[in-house]
């Protein structure tokens, strides 16, 4: 937490992040090519680490939480099956129409749990989620999604002096009934506009509160080296939220 000490009257900021250690993609395997990397699905949950590391040495005059929503995507004997409902933290319901959409599977019941037990002024959230973001933006831009344009636009901003650039896409409602499942409150494979209708998916487990969406699939790798970054993972957002928390009030105006 962010600053030491029992600072109870400060608001809090919950950041979660979705730590994958391995995405085979479990039943619905990815083809071979595509699972070279995946050691690297847990950049959202690196991202929270290395910023709460580092919250002190900005100054940052609110309280923070980070969570990690870490699991294995592989196959075994308790694996996740296409037609398994589950249930979330919180009693919210998902038909698994796809294994390899198990990032917003883990990150709903992350969510779902900051709300319920943390009472948070503001979430955010980060995840290398969906290959639509990096079709949409390459390899250079992040995606944002968020329900309170204050919020939207302190992170935006953030990205910017920090050279990590957002693009903020709309949270729209016409692709709600892509969610739909005959079993379930939700299905994890709604098809189509793929960036917009897994943050649609998680939007549900927030309720009111101010909530973030960093869709970082499109830049968590770097192709070439480029200024700074060398091939590889590229740690993307984590300096983009330490410019944002560490700002004098980064909660201002949030949620009036």
């Amino acid at each position: 937490m962010c600053p030491p000490g029992p600072r109870r009257s400060l608001p809090l900021v919950v950041l979660v992040g979705k730590g994958i250690t391995f995405d085979t993609g479990g039943l619905s395997i990815k083809p071979s090519a595509s699972m070279a990397s995946m050691k690297r699905d847990m950049t959202g949950g690196a991202v929270v680490l290395a910023t709460m590391a580092a919250l002190a040495d900005v100054d940052c005059p609110v309280r923070v939480v980070g969570l990690v929503a870490a699991a294995e995507n592989a196959i075994s004997g308790t694996a996740l099956r296409p037609g398994d409902v589950i249930t979330h933290w919180g009693g919210r319901t998902t038909e698994v129409g796809n294994t390899d959409a198990e990032g917003r599977l883990v990150l709903g019941d992350a969510l779902a749990y900051a709300v319920e037990k943390l009472d948070p002024a503001v979430v955010v959230d980060i995840a290398t989620l969906t290959g639509a973001v990096k079709v949409a933006l390459g390899q250079q831009v992040g995606g944002l999604f968020a329900t309170d344009d204050a919020l939207a636009g302190a992170l935006a901003g953030a990205g910017e002096r920090a050279g990590e650039p957002l693009w903020r896409f709309p949270l729209y409602a016409g692709y709600e009934d892509r969610l739909a499942s005959k079993v379930a409150d939700a299905s994890n494979d709604p098809g189509g506009a793929g960036a917009i209708t897994a943050a649609l998916f998680l939007q549900h487990f927030v309720g009111d509160v101010p909530w973030a969406h960093l869709d970082v699939a499109s830049v968590g790798d770097t192709e070439k080296e480029w200024h700074e970054w060398t091939v590889g993972p590229s740690g993307f957002g984590s300096r983009l939220l330490l410019t944002w928390l560490g700002s004098p009030d980064p909660v201002a105006e949030i949620g009036a």
